[in-house]
């Protein structure tokens, strides 16, 4: 082991790609420096200086905004003399007396509770770390900051929210309170949090040394990353359980579980909730008493129609493009690994990055509903109803979401192993 830039290292050991398997030799890089994987371009490690230092100054001031944003006024609504005042927590509370409790459930939980749970989690585990020691429950933690990451869409909930007061500037005045600033500071410090932050400070860089030519993959040797700390360890056997020997979590067999059978299920369910998602309305906008239900795709129309083409291609790629596109690339995926398919893996591999990405962007739709029914709520003078079709919706975006993780990219690079690729071999990370 040595010391490299303030990151501990493994180097001469062997790492495995998340994303095609591939084993590298872990090689010291320079500050600020990233290593690549040789085989499909997935990012593998970092050195970030002071890693430490940065991310629990960073995670700290991210608490301190969250609760400010949660606890102060976050936009209010004037029309007429009269004034709607709203919290962050408004929005799902709305929701659920409109009815729509599972809508506002999700609102709740994307946009409040995991970023929370996020931010406590990690300094859970880094604040000891910063003064050498190293609290019970690091595993659990940590695991839990990595599942709930992707979940946690402050801003696709921020970026709702300026479609939300865009739409509302002709109706309203709109008057940002003290938690919107709070809540734009959270956005930008949470994001140089993520960033600052070396999981190698954490689990220290250490792999199996193998002789000088391993061979290509990790699942040839019966290894597999541990999905928490990337600790290579022996896969699980066919049916059995097994757990990684550094931070204790439960390891699967060279592959996930029932990969492809589940993303066929996932993403089946998601394109049968798109029917009813825009067929039935997702809000109603009334004014003075009158008002029409709106679905996706008339509320893309109306913003045609008043002008705001900016805004009206934004939800149109974030409701229509985002979803379809996404159902339509795995089952791409999905088809090319069952068929066995060496075709143009590495442009696979990189749909499917770009995929998990984009996927929660849908959710601009539910946000926008919530954040609405919160302000909007004038009695005759104006208020806004959540539809059913909001509820369908929500279940399409999540339904993809959980397909994109279940399917395992690894399955794209499998045939290079059992066909004409087996001359490639690991390589130093660069």
């Amino acid at each position: 082991m040595n010391q490299v830039g303030g990151q501990v290292n493994g180097a001469g050991g062997l790492m495995a790609c998340h994303e095609c398997d591939l084993l590298h030799r872990i090689a010291p890089l320079a500050p600020g420096g990233k290593a690549l994987c040789s085989r499909c371009a997935a990012p593998l490690y970092r050195n970030v200086p002071d890693s430490l230092e940065r991310a629990c100054a960073l995670y700290l001031a991210a608490l301190l905004l969250w609760v400010m944003a949660n606890a102060a006024p976050f936009v209010s609504l004037k029309l007429s003399g009269r004034v709607e005042e709203n919290l962050m927590l408004s929005g799902p509370l709305a929701l659920a007396r409109a009815g729509m409790p599972e809508v506002g459930l999700l609102v709740f939980l994307t946009s409040i509770l995991f970023p929370f749970l996020t931010i406590v989690g990690t300094l859970y585990v880094l604040l000891p770390l910063r003064f050498g020691w190293r609290f019970p429950g690091v595993a659990p933690a940590y695991r839990m900051v990595r599942v709930l990451t992707p979940w946690s869409l402050i801003g696709v909930f921020m970026l709702g929210l300026l479609v939300s007061i865009v739409k509302l500037l002709d109706l309203a005045d709109v008057v940002p309170g003290t938690g919107l600033y709070a809540f734009v500071g959270l956005l930008l410090v949470s994001a140089a949090a993520h960033a600052n932050l070396d999981h190698g400070a954490i689990w220290p860089r250490v792999g199996p040394r193998i002789g000088p030519s391993p061979a290509a993959t990790a699942a040839a040797l019966g290894l597999t990353s541990c999905h928490t700390c990337e600790l290579l360890v022996p896969a699980a056997p066919q049916g059995g359980h097994a757990h990684c020997a550094r931070c204790g979590s439960a390891v699967h067999g060279l592959r996930r579980p029932d990969s492809i059978a589940r993303t066929w299920a996932l993403l089946g369910s998601a394109a049968l909730m798109l029917i009813p998602a825009n067929l039935y309305p997702v809000m109603t906008v009334i004014q003075f008493g009158r008002g029409e239900p709106n679905t996706i795709l008339s509320g893309v129309m109306h913003l045609i129609g008043s002008g705001m083409w900016p805004l009206a291609l934004l939800v149109f790629f974030a409701s229509f493009v985002v979803p379809l596109s996404k159902i339509a690339v795995l089952v791409l995926l999905l088809v090319t690994v069952q068929k066995g398919s060496a075709w143009r893996r590495r442009d696979r591999a990189l749909l499917y990055r770009v995929t998990e990405v984009v996927g929660a962007w849908s959710m601009i739709d539910i946000f926008l509903v919530g954040i609405l029914v919160a302000l909007v709520n004038l009695g005759a003078l104006a208020s806004v109803r959540p539809g059913v079709g909001a509820i369908f919706f929500g279940a399409a975006v999540v339904l993809t979401m959980l397909a994109a993780m279940s399917f395992d990219p690894r399955l794209i690079w499998d045939r290079a192993e059992r066909g004409g690729d087996r001359g490639e071999r690991a390589e130093g990370a660069r």
